[in-house]
């Protein structure tokens, strides 16, 4: 099949997060079957846009803000549509990873337009928003792109629910998980243990609870590292102000999304403090690479880890969190068993062997429906 896949932007240091990689790790997947993909949307902080990622060919267009202080919403990606002009009818489906913004909002709508085959996936972007855009893109354009498509993929009862709220019942919903390829597993690290978080500095994020978890630890005599790796969405500054120049805990700033595992593997623990988390990637990648995990119970992957026993489920508040963390470091039988059981998990809940079987069978279904 040739499948086109678009995401509203792609950059070296992941800033968009979740949704890119996840548009990433589908397209390896199927291209690794023998299928033609291809990634379009907007590109920033490369020196030059790139035209493969991952193995898998990209299509970038330079990203501009249209709207300022609207963050990715203003996004726009000038000249991705009359791309699409042009090389829509080689392909035989349209995945989109759909959210409130100016890059991937208008390819829905040209698609719904034009009658094109294509499927939505929303990543938990589109719910019940005080954003002052949101209302009017529901009205005029998200409903109705979101009901008219093919497939709705959707990860959770929670984002089901959200889906029902904006857009009502009726939908052409398919469940798919984030899947995880499968990274080397973590090394026996000696020396000083390391505590790693990696994910934006973005305050639903909640890196400065980590940076403060890591004072509260290290006040009270552990001996350990704590690193922050990832883009600045805004807490930068109160990340900075927080470690005070302690040099046992570091903000590395971002790396390019598939370094995250080689980079993860070098930690003893992974914490992600984040709350109204629907299923967070970096949590099935420091699971995949062997890391006992710390997340909060409103993590939508907290029931999993309870099942699991790959890490400590906590209360979002700093004590907790130092606790849980103080816990694993303390025990190295009981981390290594956790990181075991974490990596034996995701291969069986969350390979993408199964991602590719699902999405393979809704484009086929998709592209059966509109011969």
């Amino acid at each position: 099949m040739r499948i086109l896949q678009v995401v509203t932007l792609l950059s070296p240091d992941g800033e968009f997060g979740g949704p890119a990689r996840v548009a990433l790790n589908q397209s390896a997947e199927l291209v690794g079957r023998g299928h033609d993909v291809t990634i379009i949307g907007a590109g920033r902080g490369y020196e030059q846009l790139p035209t493969e990622l991952d193995g898998v060919t990209v299509k970038l267009f330079t990203a501009r803000t249209l709207l300022p202080r609207s963050g990715f919403s203003g996004v726009a990606a000038p000249g991705l549509r009359k791309w699409l002009r042009d090389n829509w009818a080689g392909f035989d489906v349209t995945h989109i990873h759909l959210g409130r913004d100016l890059v991937v909002l208008p390819v829905a709508v040209a698609a719904r337009r034009r009658h094109m085959p294509y499927v939505v996936q929303t990543h938990g972007m589109v719910g019940p928003s005080k954003h002052p855009l949101a209302r009017p893109l529901d009205r005029y354009c998200t409903r109705k792109v979101i009901r008219d498509a093919q497939a709705v993929f959707y990860l959770s009862a929670e984002e089901r629910k959200h889906l029902f709220d904006v857009v009502g019942p009726g939908l052409a919903l398919v469940e798919l998980g984030n899947g995880v390829p499968r990274y080397p597993a973590a090394a026996n690290a000696t020396g000083r243990p390391e505590v790693l978080f990696a994910a934006r500095m973005h305050p639903r994020k909640r890196p400065v609870a980590f940076v403060e978890m890591a004072r509260t630890l290290l006040d009270a005599g552990v001996d350990a590292r704590f690193a922050l790796v990832g883009h600045d969405e805004g807490e930068g500054p109160a990340v900075m102000a927080a470690v005070g120049g302690d040099p046992r805990i570091t903000w590395e700033g971002g790396l390019t999304p598939d370094a995250i595992p080689a980079r993860m593997a070098s930690a003893r623990v992974y914490v992600l403090p984040s709350v109204r988390e629907p299923l967070p990637m970096s949590v099935l990648e420091a699971m995949s690479v062997g890391l006992p995990v710390v997340v909060t119970n409103d993590c939508g992957l907290a029931p999993l880890v309870e099942r699991s026993g790959c890490g400590i489920v906590t209360d979002p508040a700093v004590p907790a969190l130092a606790a849980a963390v103080d816990a694993i470091l303390g025990d190295s039988d009981m981390a290594q068993s956790m990181g075991e059981r974490g990596r034996r998990t995701v291969r069986a809940d969350y390979g993408m062997e199964a991602v590719g079987d699902r999405l393979l069978d809704t484009y086929s279904h998709v592209a059966e429906s509109l011969r």
